[in-house]
């Protein structure tokens, strides 16, 4: 398909867009879809090529083309892109800190170490509460020592497969992110902070290119 939607207005093309990935995940056909704007081919590409005078300059996933750019010109085309677009949390996610209800506020401080968080989990794996070095803290400050009373409920999940942007939010609030399995399972952890460092990383490596003058 060469440039097939081009010429549409954004409303119509991006209607057209998520038809096309709906006609893609229900024949599995390979598509080669040609276009020059890079949002577009980053939306529906499962693997991008990026060409320049009739060379092959770069083929990855859209992740790999946005963090990891082969030289300077794939750099300087990538470096208007939304990041939190295509980024996905499992890039940057690690293994939760998992904390055990017979534990006291004291072990549990000593359990998070440099973490800012922990789970506890019922049987099954799915996270029920979350503790914070800082609600820790203040706690044991008052004299409470109890692990069940400073459990909070109110924490936010993702999955490993979500958009940086569909964090944010949830990011803003500052605590840990439980990170579940289509089951609900805790499968890892995500730091907020972790999100604008490895945003950060990118545009760091992106501006670390020599830039290149194109006529």
């Amino acid at each position: 398909m060469d440039e097939a939607f081009s010429a549409l207005d954004p409303l119509i093309r991006r209607q057209m867009q998520d038809e096309l990935m709906a006609i893609q995940s229900k024949l599995h056909k390979t598509i080669l879809f040609i276009t020059h704007d890079l949002n577009e081919a980053l939306r529906l590409g499962n693997r991008v090529c990026i060409l320049r005078d009739g060379k092959v300059i770069q083929i990855g996933t859209p992740e790999e083309i946005l963090t990891e750019p082969a030289d300077g010109y794939v750099a300087e085309f990538v470096q208007d892109v939304d990041q939190g677009r295509v980024i996905d949390v499992g890039k940057i996610m690690h293994p939760a800190v998992l904390l055990d209800t017979s534990l006291t506020l004291a072990e549990c401080l000593d359990t998070l170490g440099k973490r800012r968080g922990g789970f506890v989990c019922d049987t099954d794996g799915r996270p029920t509460g979350m503790l914070t070095k800082t609600d820790a803290a203040t706690a044991l400050a008052s004299g409470t020592t109890e692990l069940a009373s400073v459990l909070r409920t109110d924490f936010d999940s993702t999955t490993a497969a979500a958009r940086f942007n569909d964090n944010y939010a949830a990011a803003g609030r500052g605590i840990p992110i439980a990170v579940v399995d289509d089951a609900g399972c805790l499968v890892g952890e995500l730091e907020p902070q972790e999100i604008m460092e490895e945003m950060g990383r990118v545009e760091q490596l992106v501006d670390g290119f020599e830039r290149e003058v194109f006529l």
